[in-house]
């Protein structure tokens, strides 16, 4: 059966099915739904990549704000440690969203393929994670009073967190910023590696915040987007609504999943996406 003899009103209602199960892994997981969303629905949907890469954006958008109040009552988010990066990517988003819209398509799904296998090499190849000691802060951390304590349901105790090498986080989250922007996909799939391996913050605390970045991050990116025209509201409208419920499910997992979990969530949609734009770009897979 071709794409074109589908009843038009089929595809939004596919699209609403499988947002809300792309919310609930992108929560759990720290990634926004935008990570999977652009490869999934670029390569099984009849839409045009431009129009597909606006979606993207607009729904780790809107799974970021329907699940992040929660998060930050459950003091698995912190804006003291989002805010000085949210500056900084939503910035560099900007220039990428730009750059993204003027390059050829078939480059930047490669160049996104290649830079998903790096991180999960990174992932890998880290030790298992920890929640039983903090890292010792830096100094610029401890100017900016970025420390904070979440309450742990796996340990069933209250774990105190603090972050070490702030400016290099801080250096990395400019070319994520530009890469969200370039690839329409948000920034959770490079937020919560750095902020976990690199800065050294908890994995479900460095998932939360992620979250809570994408909800600004994404919004510079997006209005970019929309300006260009690329936003198409028979995309847009079930994915948002999709993706928002089942980010209402991922914040309930999140709360009791094990660290491991997450890290295992992480690495397995990690891998698809980076397969799929790989095959997409070099035209194996059209």
């Amino acid at each position: 059966m071709s794409p074109e003899s589908i009843a038009w009103w089929v595809w939004p209602f596919v699209l609403f099915v499988v947002t809300f199960a792309l919310g609930i892994v992108a929560v759990v997981g720290g990634l926004g739904g935008g990570t999977i969303f652009v490869p999934i629905v670029a390569g099984f949907f009849p839409f045009h990549l431009d129009f597909v890469r606006a979606a993207g954006l607009l729904v780790a958008l809107s799974g970021a704000l329907a699940a992040g109040p929660h998060l930050l009552r459950m003091n698995l988010a912190d804006l003291r440690l989002a805010l000085p990066i949210a500056l900084v990517t939503s910035a560099s988003a900007i220039v990428g969203a730009r750059v993204g819209l003027a390059l050829p398509t078939a480059p930047l799904h490669i160049a996104l393929g290649v830079i998903i296998f790096g991180l999960l090499a990174v992932l890998i190849m880290a030790p298992a994670p920890t929640t039983a000691e903090a890292v010792p802060a830096d100094a610029l951390s401890r100017r900016l009073g970025i420390e904070g304590v979440y309450y742990e349901a796996t340990l069933q105790r209250l774990v105190e967190w603090r972050v070490q090498r702030t400016w290099s986080g801080l250096v990395l989250f400019v070319f994520i910023g530009v890469m969200a922007g370039m690839f329409g996909i948000g920034a959770g799939w490079a937020n919560v590696p750095v902020l976990n391996l690199v800065m050294g913050v908890p994995l479900k605390v460095a998932a939360g915040t992620s979250v809570l970045l994408l909800s600004v991050t994404d919004t510079a990116a997006a209005w970019v987007y929309l300006l260009e025209g690329a936003v198409l509201p028979l995309i847009v409208v079930p994915s948002v609504l999709g993706i928002m419920l089942g980010a209402r499910v991922g914040v309930r997992l999140l709360d009791t999943a094990k660290p491991g979990t997450v890290r295992g969530v992480l690495v397995v949609v990690l891998c698809l996406s980076g397969v799929r734009s790989l095959l997409k770009g070099l035209a194996v897979w059209p």
